[in-house]
């Protein structure tokens, strides 16, 4: 995939890239650039792209930044490259100084105000995190009835941090779907009960370690849904004992962590230069 002919813009202004590589200027040859623009599929300086004015400020106070660039007659997102996600990541926004110096004074104005009000919502989230954790927690009791309550809340806990991105944060997990609740107690259990991160570590792929700890993640969910509560591995109750299955060489190794994971939620990506095209 060829590099992008431009730097794209976004929705509410221009683009500048932190290249990864020494660029230059294609218009005054200055460099190497700590900031670009691409027009043209050439890179040029902040100056050259009459975006020389504007000061850089980072990101980290939101409401900052915000009123920047709402004080600001020109703006521009900065984004770089980060090669491990393999995507643009917003790193700050460029903005006229007298509209930083603007939003700098109305921040300080209203500073106590905003705390109390995150102090609120910090509250008001922890209430509604532990309603949605009993919710999910009595959800999982209701399908798994064999399942130990303490075990159902560590369970609900672990699936719905706020902004972990696992089953219980989703659209489905917040709906407490059977299925989404039903993935949830089988990542516990795969992970706790099940030697299937001894086959991981082992180097098995995952997709064979599945397979390998399917039928012990199945009886554990069936014994769970039957009612039965005896101790793990007993016949028709909670799951197999860890080293059930597992890989050669490797029989009666103990489970490591508890609770699972789900996959992880996608954030939405804002449209920046493709990862083909990275500078």
């Amino acid at each position: 995939m060829a590099a992008p002919s431009a730097t794209p813009a976004t929705r509410t202004g221009p683009l500048v890239v932190q290249p990864l590589r020494r660029r230059h200027c294609a218009a005054c040859h200055a460099g190497p650039l700590r900031m670009l623009v691409l027009e043209d599929g050439a890179p040029r300086c902040l100056d050259c792209a009459d975006l020389g004015h504007l000061v850089f400020l980072p990101r980290g106070d939101t409401a900052l930044t915000r009123r920047s660039r709402e004080e600001s007659g020109l703006s521009a997102v900065v984004v770089r490259f980060n090669r491990r996600k393999g995507r643009y990541e917003r790193q700050g926004v460029l903005v006229e100084e007298a509209g930083l110096a603007r939003a700098e004074r109305r921040c300080l104005a209203d500073a106590e105000a905003r705390r109390r009000r995150r102090a609120r919502d910090a509250r008001r989230r922890e209430r509604e995190d532990a309603r949605f954790t009993d919710a999910f927690a009595a959800e999982i009791r209701r399908l798994f009835p064999g399942c130990p309550p303490d075990r159902a809340r560590d369970i609900a806990g672990h699936a719905s941090v706020r902004g972990s991105g696992r089953v219980g944060r989703s659209a489905a997990g917040r709906a407490l779907s059977e299925g989404a609740v039903t993935s949830a107690v089988a990542a516990s259990v795969r992970h706790l009960d099940t030697p299937y991160d001894d086959l991981l570590m082992s180097g098995l792929p995952r997709p064979e370690a599945r397979r390998r700890i399917a039928a012990a993640v199945e009886t554990a969910l069936r014994g769970w849904r039957a009612g039965g509560s005896g101790p793990p591995g007993a016949e028709g109750s909670g799951p197999p004992r860890a080293g059930s299955v597992g890989p050669p060489g490797a029989e009666g190794a103990g489970a490591r962590r508890a609770g699972g994971t789900g996959p992880p939620g996608a954030p939405d990506a804002p449209a920046y230069p493709g990862s083909a095209g990275r500078l």
